[in-house]
């Protein structure tokens, strides 16, 4: 790939830079293999599992996708369909795949087909003959036997693919075993629904029954032939599925695992290992209150071990609850308004820290990655890093200023760094502290480079990134803005990380200064930070896009009389909230796949933030843009606006923008609409990507008046 490509068509054939770079990390327990998905160029989508030697740095190919299917396409079930979108997995081969403890076996699904793969001494992957489409396979834990999801049923079959049988099996069409239902893959970080033993001889499993769920259709009205597909959806104050856990013996045998699922009927984490019984965390509807119990596995009863409350919200995290091998409970907490790790009861971080995450747990230390918490005594804006944690302090493994993660195994630990000066992740193989190999990134080098500068701004202190043309120098006079932003819970933008800023640099150099702000709802800066948008995202979040921009203005050539603003999902929401309610600011806007009517949002979510709608619906008004509240209160001058979506978007369905626009042309409000068919959440099609970038360009300047 050459310079002479645009950096919008760039974008869209690398899918964003992230084909060819290697993610999904393994390391064996004695160090001795590190496994890894990575295609063989930036262009490529189809991912190959592959096994690092760190001794020698020699790499070999564990799976290739063109060799086990022997160059047909691949051909996706529904379920794993939905799977992908729920994880907004857009490239193919193996996607995804499955270890024993050991590191020696690894399991994954291609074109609904079950394949292992032995990861020692180049062995090379077979396929086993057990019944399709197969999805979520995963090995026990000594590798002598593979479980997997087909049909609804959960199945488990001998390493050489004899012996296969069903362990459970659903008991109606609306029923699933093993599998994450819908608002736990999309909202709780929750993919999978079942879990082995240690000793590999049953499994916990999830049982999902989604017959109390609302029935939607989503239409393509491109193919009026084609029937309406049919999605079981959990809009906020609708029922969620009916979701309980067993415990299935390979043996035979069932045992019902009992918990109050009245009081806490989402299922959020589960965790079994050799360090104690098998811990669940559950939440109560409004996620205000969640149990951390251990199971009895003889009886199914639960015992509580710990019990979390918070007036507002409680978050969930990612790599707890689990146990250390020595039987202390791990987890991470919200106390005297900073984000600690808990281990033992014990309260091992200060407010210097706000822990985001657990990645490895040992004998002598919890490997954990943070950000800077409310006490730090200098700002980190943007940046992440890998902690190690013991009882006597505290330690940075990570080094210099970027967005740092790690995978960890024994003395083996695999660090992924990005940062602000160069294109892409390095990743660093270490052993006792000492880098022994890298894993190659095989990704493209951006046609352009990012000149990012992350600030703060205002009386808040909002992290922000600022983006001017290429070429800019100072005296060239003040510039028209585009703020960039998601902006809201989940979604943290400005981070230290080249890439992450590579659409923000080409929209600066099409003639923008380019601003993203992370305001309060975004995270990884404190607890009261992100919990500052209860009750009210269209206030609390907008106010401190209008603050960053202006504040911003002081410091940097921003031409304040031409300020537009871009976003997608809840960015979107956030770029026609701008422009309907504070056109004295906003002169134009892009609002794609915009939530309108958060009352056609998942529970999960929005109950989160917004409570039950029908016991706060002035609350669903006022965030509303639909609403004839939403819409009093966006009475302003008209702006232009333009709307995005795609029509088989099942997260944020086409009816948000439908509904938007009947409720604008209603009010005589004028604004454009860009329906996208066959196209979902995720926008990976090549032309389509493309393509949006650059008509999103052209309607800026004409609104603008810059052309």
């Amino acid at each position: 790939m050459t310079g002479e490509l645009s950096f919008p068509r760039q974008h869209a054939r690398t899918q964003r830079f992230s084909l060819g770079a290697p993610r999904a990390f393994s390391v064996s327990p004695d160090g001795s293999r590190v496994v890894f998905l990575r295609s063989r160029t930036g262009t490529d989508r189809a991912n190959v599992l592959w096994v690092l030697d760190p001794a020698t740095g020699r790499e070999h190919p564990a799976a290739d996708p063109a060799v086990l299917l022997g160059g047909a396409d691949e051909e996706l079930s529904a379920e794993e369909r939905a799977r992908r979108e729920r994880s907004r997995e857009g490239s193919a081969g193996v996607v995804g795949y499955a270890v024993d403890s050991a590191v020696e076996t690894a399991a994954f699904a291609l074109s609904g087909r079950l394949f292992v793969a032995g990861l020692r001494d180049g062995g090379t992957a077979r396929e086993l003959p057990v019944p399709q489409p197969v999805v979520d396979p995963r090995p026990s834990p000594d590798g002598r036997r593979i479980a997997y999801v087909t049909g609804g049923a959960l199945r488990v079959a001998e390493a050489d693919g004899s012996g296969d049988r069903a362990l459970a099996e659903p008991e109606g069409p609306t029923v699933t075993w093993g599998l994450a239902e819908f608002v736990a893959a999309e909202e709780m970080d929750r993919a999978r629904g079942f879990w082995w033993a240690p000793d590999g001889e049953s499994l916990l499993a999830a049982r999902v029954d989604d017959a109390p769920v609302r029935r939607w259709w989503i239409a393509d009205p491109a193919n009026p032939d084609r029937r309406p597909a049919e999605v079981a959806y959990p809009a906020a104050g609708t029922p969620n599925a009916e979701v309980s856990l067993s415990l299935l013996r390979l043996g035979g045998g069932r045992t019902d695992i009992v918990w109050d699922r009245e009081a806490h009927p989402y299922l959020a984490r589960v965790h079994w290992s050799a360090g104690g019984p098998p811990l669940l965390l559950v939440q109560a509807r409004d996620q205000r209150s969640q149990l951390c119990l251990t199971v009895d596995t003889e009886t199914g009863a639960t015992r509580v071990a710990h019990t979390d409350e918070d007036p507002i919200w409680l978050d969930l995290f990612p790599g707890v609850p689990v146990w250390t091998p020595d039987g202390r409970l791990v987890r991470i907490a919200d106390e005297d308004g900073a984000r600690v790790l808990v281990v033992g009861g014990r309260t091992l971080t200060g407010p210097h820290l706000h822990v985001r995450a657990v990645l490895d747990v040992s004998e002598e230390d919890v490997l954990v990655t943070a950000s800077a918490g409310p006490g730090a005594t200098a700002p980190e804006t943007g940046e992440t890093h890998v902690y190690r944690v013991t009882e006597d302090g505290v330690e940075r493994i990570s080094q210099g200023r970027g967005w740092h993660s790690a995978v960890r195994s024994g003395a083996v630990t695999v660090l992924v760094s990005a940062s602000l000066e160069r294109s892409g992740a390095s990743v660093e193989v270490v052993r006792d502290g000492k880098r022994v190999a890298s894993v190659a990134s095989h990704a493209h080098t951006p046609v352009l480079s990012a000149r990012v500068r992350l600030t703060e701004a205002g009386a808040r202190r909002i992290p922000c990134a600022v983006l001017l043309p290429t070429g800019y120098a100072e005296g060239d006079g003040p510039l028209p803005v585009l703020m960039d932003p998601y902006g809201g819970p989940h979604g943290p933008r400005v981070v230290a990380a080249h890439n992450a800023h590579l659409t923000s640099q080409w929209f600066a150099d099409q003639g923008f200064a380019v601003v993203v702000a992370d305001g309060r709802g975004t995270p990884h800066r404190s607890p009261a930070w992100e919990k500052a948008v209860r009750d009210d995202f269209a206030g609390v979040t907008l106010d401190d896009q209008v603050d960053a921009v202006r504040a911003l203005a002081e410091r940097f050539p921003l031409d304040l009389s031409r300020v537009a603003i871009r976003g997608w999902s809840y960015g979107g929401y956030l770029a026609a909230l701008a422009v309907l309610r504070r056109p004295d600011v906003f002169h134009a806007g892009v609002a794609g796949a915009p939530v309108t009517d958060w009352r056609l949002y998942d529970t999960h979510y929005t109950e989160r933030y917004l409570g039950d709608p029908g016991e706060q619906p002035g609350v669903y008004a006022r965030n509303s843009l639909v609403t004839e509240q939403g819409l009093a209160e966006a009475a302003g001058q008209a702006r232009p606006l333009m709307i995005v979506h795609g029509l088989a978007d099942d997260n944020v369905v086409a009816a948000h923008t439908l509904r938007l626009s009947s409720a604008l042309l209603a009010a005589g409000r004028p604004h454009e609409v860009l329906p996208l068919s066959g196209v979902t959440h995720m926008t990976p099609q090549e032309q389509v990507a493309e393509n949006l970038l650059l008509l999103q360009v052209d309607f800026l300047k004409r609104s603008l008046g810059l052309s």
